[in-house]
């Protein structure tokens, strides 16, 4: 028998209410755990190939970040299939965002100057830091760097969360944070910080639903990818394997594939000599005759064949001839192609977009389509996505974090342009699960337990309670000052906007209200205000899953 909100232990038949909730602290306890309860076992219907209205907001519920009202619009006007045939297949021109966002983008730092630019120049302003006499003024030059480098990590991720909410595209946005959690790097380590725009953009996005090869071998180029994992330090006589053992446990056959340590020791010899090079232009560097064509600079990557082991290897029981950076690609080949790869891929993007435990023979046929499509991602979703077991397992997802704010934002604020990203970016934080933040480079958990504890929800209704009063406004810009201007005196805050009304666009009426309970619709009923309403739909059980 499914759950309802009966089972909930409350005093009265009403819903008490986010704000109520909080206070009463005798009750919260209890009820926090009977929510729990309900959401790991409630959400909502499959998702089906007709455009009723209906089977739109369920589509939209499981294949976007969260359901909107415009994206329900979307999935209405065309067949479920023809929007998803659009959505694993897009463009490569720049999706269209609105104006405003679109506008916040485009005047980013990362936006306007080349990655290389950046780096170098950023580089040289630590130098220049570290090289001052003055202990004041090298902590103030210190100081003034740190916050140059956060600013631009944060630029990243404003940039990443405006499209998460509004990019048509939402398969591929979803797919390029999941990449990006796959190859994590952490913002906090060398010149990352300045590099994560470029890491996103030219290393994942772009491969996101294209061939895993590609994709693979872009992030092994990228300096993000060669800096946090100490392969700009792997050289002929100094081996360092924390790539290698990354790339094969994390990356490509898992954990449980039957390598070596051999193995992962031949990896890295193979990548010995691939690293970064973060000054801009300069010569070439001094190799012997033999070696100048095998010398490559692209960017920031630098392949130096005077760091390169050229001995013969062994890797995965093949073996590969010693020819510098060529090397490098034959041994992407065999991982990106190898079996244990197929099934360790095609069970992580299970598990991100369907559950916990998705059924072993649906595992093995995306496994199967990656292998017989030479590792096309969005072929192997397209088995996933149409498959009967992915019909039957809506709500079989509780939503991380990043979901979740993410949802709530779409469903509240619709095509409403935010033009204030911190307070989410701060959310994001609050609630464990910030961009770029994973220190470890196994990427943040995707298993419900992880993101489901008491603490957790507590925080969700408090955040639930903030977007659904909009408070802070993310509609209204804050305005950096302009520098000598007095920044410090306060100025006087905008008249409140109303609360936004995207969540009850949708649920208010049918067909949204329909896949809601009858104790959330019943609860909902009794809201004093669209603030409250709002709250009360974003804490909801049914809201927690998708």
């Amino acid at each position: 028998m499914k759950p309802s909100l009966s089972t909930l232990p409350l005093r009265s038949a009403r819903w008490p209410g986010v704000a109520g909730l909080l206070r009463n602290q005798g009750q919260r306890g209890r009820w926090l755990g009977g929510l729990l309860g309900l959401a790991l076992v409630g959400g909502c219907a499959a998702v089906g190939t007709s455009s009723d209205p209906a089977t739109a907001l369920q589509s939209a519920t499981r294949l976007t970040w969260g359901a909107s009202v415009p994206a329900v619009a979307a999935l209405s006007r065309s067949s479920a299939q023809a929007w998803l045939d659009a959505q694993l297949r897009p463009s490569s021109a720049p999706p269209t965002l609105p104006g405003p966002v679109q506008a916040q983008i485009n005047a980013m730092t990362i936006s306007q100057r080349p990655v290389a630019e950046l780096v170098a120049d950023m580089v040289q302003q630590r130098q220049a830091a570290n090289a001052l006499p003055d202990d004041a003024a090298k902590q103030a030059a210190r100081n003034a760097w740190q916050q140059e480098m956060n600013r631009l990590a944060r630029e990243a991720a404003q940039r990443h969360l405006l499209r998460a909410v509004y990019s048509p595209r939402q398969v591929q946005e979803q797919m390029t944070w999941f990449w990006l959690n796959h190859f994590s790097v952490f913002q906090g380590k060398g010149e990352i910080r300045a590099m994560l725009g470029d890491y996103e953009d030219s290393a994942i996005r772009p491969h996101a639903l294209g061939r895993f090869r590609d994709l693979l071998g872009a992030v092994v180029r990228h300096p993000a990818m060669l800096q946090f994992l100490d392969n700009a330090q792997n050289a002929s006589g100094r081996l360092n394997e924390n790539y290698a053992r990354e790339l094969m446990e994390l990356h490509t056959l898992g954990v449980d594939a039957g390598y070596t340590q051999r193995d992962v020791q031949e990896l890295a010899r193979v990548l010995t000599g691939v690293g970064v090079q973060t000054k801009l232009g300069g010569d070439q560097p001094r190799l012997p005759a033999a070696q100048q064509a095998l010398y490559v600079r692209q960017g920031l990557f630098e392949f130096n064949p005077r760091r390169h082991d050229f001995g013969p290897k062994v890797f995965l029981g093949q073996p590969v001839p010693g020819q510098g950076l060529a090397e490098v690609d034959q041994a992407l080949d065999r991982l990106a192609r190898a079996p244990a790869t197929a099934r360790f891929i095609s069970g992580k993007l299970a598990h991100y977009w369907l559950s916990d435990d998705a059924p072993r023979a649906l595992v093995d046929r995306m496994a199967q389509t990656f292998q017989r499509s030479d590792g096309d991602i969005a072929a192997t979703l397209r088995t996933l996505f149409t498959s009967n077991e992915f019909q039957r397992g809506a709500g079989g997802k509780f939503k991380d974090p990043m979901r979740y704010v993410v949802s709530a934002l779409r469903l509240s604020y619709g095509d409403t342009p935010i033009l204030n990203t911190a307070p989410a970016l701060g959310w994001l934080n609050r609630l464990g699960e910030p961009l770029y933040g994973r220190q470890t480079p196994d990427g943040y958990p995707l298993n419900d337990s992880a993101w489901s504890s008491s603490g957790q929800m507590e925080t969700r209704f408090e955040l639930a309670r903030a977007i659904g009063a909009a408070r802070p406004d993310l509609r209204q810009a804050v305005e950096p000052p302009v520098p000598g201007s007095p920044a410090a005196a306060p100025t006087p805050p905008a008249a409140p906007l109303p609360a936004p009304d995207g969540a009850h666009a949708l649920y208010g009426q049918p067909p949204g209200a329909d896949a809601l309970g009858a104790r959330t619709r019943q609860a909902l009923g009794q809201a004093k205000s669209p603030a409250e309403w709002n709250a009360l739909l974003l804490s909801s059980p049914e809201f927690m899953r998708r």
